[in-house]
């Protein structure tokens, strides 16, 4: 080794041994809660995405279930109340995100037909339609299913990620797109796929008849702190898109790859079938798909952190899905196959017909599984840094053996359900600084609760702690960390199954 990388090895296992040292639990209160009761008819749904103004201590909080904009308003306690509801059936079939800055209040809202497009609403801090320069109205349409909107840090831009989703019958496939609206005169432009028609490597096409415009689902957005570059997650296709906001292009798609779950460290638990925990290896490569993602910036570089949950297309006019009981296995890839079929191995791990037959001779040659079970930290070209591996299974055996991959249903979180799925379905993803420290908050959709991770130094995390409050927080969709001082920060939570807001807050010790 030269002495050069030595130097920086060595610097590297300073680095990381500082972080862990640094890594003491946070300490943790909820001070504020609300439930979703007047605006819920389907009794979910109802708390999705939510959004904090400075300016108006208020909360936004979408309400798919409802077509509206339920609005906050939070006390210097952090306690929070009613302060009004906005009806958005005007703009279109319902809200999918909400963001705030300034005196603007935007919300992607999905047209009446998902498959046509959608648009950016924009409110003032009242939730009256906002009166901008430049702007006719208050909506600026957007691609098809606008699933994800946020402000760059300066406010420069408003950048929505645009699904695409096909129609039920995957009769029509519109495209995914990228939405890029200057706030500074208050137009638009779709940055789209076009220039990746011939397809990437490493990303997953698969539609029925699709495009690679069409193919792509842009999922969730994260923005550099020079609000110069934004990254977009394509979680059905296992991808990020690279996004220029000032030229409102698409400079790069980059396939995440896969996870090898035959190595000892991403060991998981793939049967709910055996009754116990059994986290272990499986000749199974993991998707990572993630769904949020999150950007921060560490010794002058930008890193990307997802929530690897995971997704499968799964429509009456065409499915992916299918369990591995059901594959025919290579016989020389699986010697053992009918053992590896047994339901309480692999048999019930869900994966997909779309991938594995590598020979192309009827049979498939390799397994493979949706979401990462984990977080990922990714540099700013896509490639990857670190990962959590199989932390989260292996400290929720520790920590909550009872309902270990488990999904709540009749008041109780049932032990197991979800091992042959995702686990526990690591979905949203928010970055908070705390004493110069900066840390990760992870939420698990199913099994609940948010593991806390010291990200300073993004090339090795360290564990921190466990925020166990499944059963208030049933199913958590949206995390912000809201900066108090430079020691406190609140964790704003809304949960689509709870049909809650919440505020905890974290206190570095």
């Amino acid at each position: 080794m030269k002495l050069t990388s030595l130097k920086v090895a060595i610097a590297s296992v300073a680095f990381a041994t500082a972080s862990q040292a640094f890594a003491a639990e946070l300490n943790v209160k909820q001070i504020g809660f609300f439930t979703e009761t007047e605006k819920c008819v389907e009794k979910e749904s109802c708390t999705e995405i939510s959004a904090f103004s400075a300016k108006a201590n208020r909360i936004y909080v979408t309400n798919a279930d409802s077509n509206g904009i339920r609005m906050l308003n939070v006390a210097k306690s952090g306690a929070l109340s009613d302060a009004g509801f906005i009806d958005l059936s005007q703009y279109g079939g319902g809200p999918n995100s909400v963001t705030t800055f300034g005196d603007v209040v935007a919300v992607a809202v999905e047209a009446e037909n998902k498959q046509a497009n959608g648009s950016i609403v924009l409110f003032d801090l009242d939730g009256q339609p906002a009166k901008l320069s430049g702007l006719k109205g208050n909506a600026i349409e957007a691609g098809a299913l606008p699933d994800m909107v946020t402000f760059s840090p300066d406010g420069r831009y408003l950048v929505a990620a645009n699904e695409g989703e096909p129609s039920d019958e995957y009769t029509v496939d519109p495209v995914g797109s990228v939405t890029v609206i200057d706030t500074q005169t208050w137009t638009a432009r779709n940055a789209n796929f076009d220039a990746f028609a011939e397809g990437v490597n490493g990303v997953r096409v698969f539609g029925p008849n699709a495009s690679f415009q069409q193919d792509v689902e842009p999922e969730y957005v994260a923005i550099s702190a020079d609000s110069k570059t934004a990254w977009v997650a394509l979680q059905e296709n296992n991808a990020f898109a690279i996004v220029d906001l000032a030229s409102a292009e698409i400079t790069d798609v980059v396939g995440l790859g896969f996870k090898d779950h035959s190595k000892p460290e991403n060991a998981m638990d793939a049967s709910n079938k055996d009754g116990k925990i059994n986290i272990t290896t499986y000749p199974v490569m993991g998707m990572y798909m993630p769904d949020a993602i999150a950007s921060m910036t560490a010794k002058g570089k930008t890193y990307i952190l997802s929530a690897n949950e995971g997704d499968s297309r799964d429509y009456d006019g065409y499915s992916e899905e299918v369990r591995v009981a059901d594959l025919k296995l290579d016989p020389t890839a699986y010697p053992n196959a009918a053992e590896l079929q047994d339901k309480k191995v692999l048999g019930r791990l869900k994966t997909t017909t779309s991938m594995g037959d590598i020979d192309r001779d009827g049979d498939i040659d390799q397994i493979y599984s949706y979401g990462g079970r984990s977080f990922t930290v990714w540099n700013a070209e896509g490639e990857m840094v670190w990962d959590s591996a199989n932390q989260f299974a292996k400290k929720m055996s520790e920590l909550r053996p009872n309902d270990f991959n488990g999904q709540l249903e009749d008041g109780q979180y049932q032990m197991d359900d979800r091992s042959d799925d995702k686990g526990g379905e690591p979905e949203s993803v928010t970055v908070g600084t705390l004493n110069d420290r900066q840390y990760a908050f992870i939420g698990q959709e199913r099994t609940g609760g948010i593991f806390v991770y010291d990200v300073t130094n993004p090339e090795s995390p360290s564990y921190v702690q466990f925020i166990n409050n499944a059963m208030d927080n049933v199913s958590p969709e949206g995390l912000s960390f809201i900066s108090r001082d430079a020691n406190t920060g609140w964790l704003m939570i809304s949960s689509e199954m709870s049909n809650t807001v919440s505020i905890t807050e974290v206190k570095a010790k």
